[in-house]
């Protein structure tokens, strides 16, 4: 077993050299965390380093508490959550179907990242939290301002209580998960059912008619 950090070498060692092999030791640890605390939620910070290959002293240097790393890894997931998003065109097409594809990236990333659960309900992460989903949250005020416009979604409520309402019942969709009072299935299904009714959707007039 190899400690990347190893390789960053004494006093000698150029600068622009050493920062390179600090952040690819610390890419190291945030890829074996997300692995692993997929597969063990409750993963400590010795497992991490031992599915990252290096020491445990390395790990605390690029986190100084296993809260930092979770943060990170929450940065990341959200990283992957944009990404999957582009991919997706959730911008694209009528605003329903792009807010339910929407919905749907986001309840696959939680389903495969149990570690999410941790996130939500630890203290203090409300400022942090609300940072991080600020582009997913502009995305899906873009969503239902798109739908209000094309009389897919209830025009009268202001387009920023809705956004509220519906992530409001994410959270709530989420923290049954977390309580074990419901699947992540069942949590998306309802989710999606409530979603509906709260913005009285129907099909766009032009998708409905082809």
């Amino acid at each position: 077993m190899t400690d990347p950090q190893a390789s960053q070498g004494g006093p000698s060692t150029p600068p622009r050299r050493r920062r390179a092999d600090a952040e690819r030791s610390r890419s190291a640890v945030l890829d074996a965390a997300i692995r692993l605390l997929a597969e063990r939620p409750d993963a400590g910070m010795a497992a991490i380093a031992a599915a990252a290959g290096v020491t445990r002293q390395t790990v605390y240097a690029h986190f100084g508490t296993r809260d930092e790393l979770l943060e990170a890894v929450a940065d990341r997931i959200t990283e992957e959550a944009m990404a999957a998003m582009d991919d997706a065109e959730v911008d694209e097409g009528p605003a329903l179907e792009a807010l339910l594809r929407l919905q749907d990236i986001s309840w696959r990333l939680f389903e495969g990242h149990p570690v999410l659960l941790q996130l939500g309900a630890a203290p203090g992460n409300a400022e942090a939290d609300g940072v991080r989903h600020e582009p997913v949250m502009a995305r899906l005020t873009r969503l239902i301002e798109k739908g209000q416009a094309a009389g897919e979604f209830d025009p009268e409520p202001p387009a920023a209580w809705l956004v509220a309402a519906v992530t409001a019942l994410g959270h709530a969709a989420g923290d049954e998960v977390g309580a074990g009072r419901m699947t992540v299935g069942e949590a998306a299904a309802h989710h999606r059912t409530a979603t509906l009714r709260l913005l009285h959707a129907r099909p766009h007039r032009a998708h409905a008619a082809s």
